[in-house]
């Protein structure tokens, strides 16, 4: 039996010496602060920011000066190991959801059959969809020419159908993986990815709903009537002589989810890890191989299907790389940092503290990513940060309970998005609206979506 995680059992000696809380408490806050200041202030690269603040986090606790990094190191090769591989088979089928037109063929075929009214409800489904392989920023870019070409069609106000759109893409990014927070969250504490998903997925619906049709009346009353900007088509949404099918399209999406929730039912079902069939189903069902699966399904079922040959569905899938370099390297620094937390000890001392307290882990998590949403403006940063900070809360947990922290945590990071997040200039200039009806709409939006799950989940750990 383990009696401590494998990458702190690999922690350098030198880091596992013991700092009194009060010392631990200021390494602590001047790290995330200086993190803060650095993004904030100085605009720097969060990779940077968060390398740096994993050093001063390291020096104020005591280690030695030769050993400040050696923790951040063993973080950031262990979490680029294991979910940069994954946001990268992510970014993958994005693209050739993107270029193949596939999400233009989810979104009219499901508008073709939809009244004016379940127009907010189709539009929040449609984000759903396209939601579970998509990365929040290619979501938007891909959804918003649609969302405007529904609003004028439909001669319906542009919040009307705008809100539930963005809501059904923050949902997903902020609770259900295999999008970059929850899944470096899923690492961090251990928790088993297949069922996060199923219950990300169960606390995704009502708080999409919510968060969604029903707010976007109350916003388009706060914000007041839009001027709908002239519809603009991105390179992605280009249109092409062939296209793959609904049913092919919608196919390849839910694959991955469809392969990891087998798995999930199959552990509670099965509950023999020598069994054969659960042996496969772990197999088919690990992330690596449902994503893997569905990336090489899509290059037929996209990418061929549009008319790609061979060296067009290379460049595509090469094309989707590139982007995605930063994110792997902020979420790897936030692994570093991560593991820094763990071997200086801050883990511990925050599990000691919440006995004390006598405070709910899963609220402890919520909390946390609450205030560094808010300081940073990053989800991402949020959620690994908070992760790292309540990872050993973690170890006593059973599987659903770690599980629900990841969706704490998670929705902790969504918490009232405003002028330090990228997300809030992208929607402001692409609807055009002034910064007062974009911290009214969107950032009201951002609010609903984190209190509404904190407030489902916290109820569902009792009876689950």
């Amino acid at each position: 039996m383990r009696t401590a995680p494998t990458l702190l059992a690999a922690a350098p000696p030198a880091l596992a010496h013991t700092s009194s809380d009060s010392q631990l408490l200021v390494a602590v806050l001047l790290s995330i602060g200086a993190i803060v200041v650095l993004i904030t202030k100085l605009k720097l690269h969060p990779f940077l920011a968060l390398t740096l603040g994993s050093g001063l986090l390291a020096a104020v606790a005591g280690a030695p000066f030769d050993k400040l990094l050696n923790s951040f190191s063993t973080g950031f090769g262990a979490t680029v190991a294991g979910v940069g591989l994954l946001i990268g088979l992510g970014a993958m089928l994005g693209k050739l959801l993107a270029d193949s037109g596939g999400a233009n063929i989810i979104a009219d075929t499901v508008l073709s059959r939809t009244g004016t009214k379940a127009l907010p409800w189709a539009m929040a489904l449609i984000a759903a969809v396209l939601g579970l392989p998509l990365f929040f920023e290619v979501g938007v870019v891909l959804l918003i020419p649609i969302v405007l070409l529904v609003a004028r069609r439909g001669n319906v106000p542009l919040m009307r159908v705008g809100i539930p759109a963005l809501a059904g893409l923050s949902v997903l990014h902020g609770l259900v993986p295999p999008h970059p927070g929850p899944l470096v969250a899923v690492d961090a504490l251990k928790a088993d990815l297949g069922i996060t998903l199923a219950l990300g997925l169960l606390i995704a619906v009502p708080t999409l709903v919510i968060a969604g049709p029903l707010f976007a009346r109350v916003a388009e009353r706060w914000v007041g009537p839009l001027e709908i900007p002239a519809a603009t088509a991105p390179e992605e949404t280009a249109e092409h002589d062939r296209t793959p099918s609904f049913g092919a399209v919608l196919a390849t999406i839910l694959l991955p989810v469809v392969l990891m929730l087998g798995k999930a039912l199959a552990d509670v079902v099965i509950d023999d890890p020598k069994a054969m069939a659960q042996r496969v189903f772990d197999f088919i069902g690990s992330p690596l191989i449902a994503l893997l699966a569905a990336t090489l399904l899509g290059m037929l079922t996209l990418g061929r299907a549009a008319g790609f040959d061979k060296a067009r569905i290379s460049e595509t899938v090469g094309k989707s790389l590139g982007p995605i370099a930063g994110i792997v390297f902020i979420v790897g620094a936030g692994g570093g940092f991560k593991q820094t937390l763990i071997d200086v000890g801050v883990g511990n001392a925050v599990s000691e503290w919440s006995s004390e307290w006598h405070i709910s882990a899963l609220l402890l998590g919520w909390l946390i990513a609450v205030l560094i949403r808010l300081a940073t403006g990053s989800a991402t940063v949020a959620t690994i940060t908070a992760a790292g900070i309540v990872s050993p809360l973690a170890a006593n947990l059973s599987s659903t309970h770690a599980a629900l922290l990841v969706l704490a945590i998670g929705a902790g990071s969504l918490f009232f998005s405003h002028v330090n997040d990228a997300g809030f200039w992208l929607v402001k200039e692409y609807f055009g609206m002034s910064v007062g009806q974009t911290l009214k709409s969107w950032s009201v939006m951002e609010t609903v979506i984190s209190v509404v799950a904190i407030a489902l989940i916290l109820p569902l750990s009792l009876v689950v």
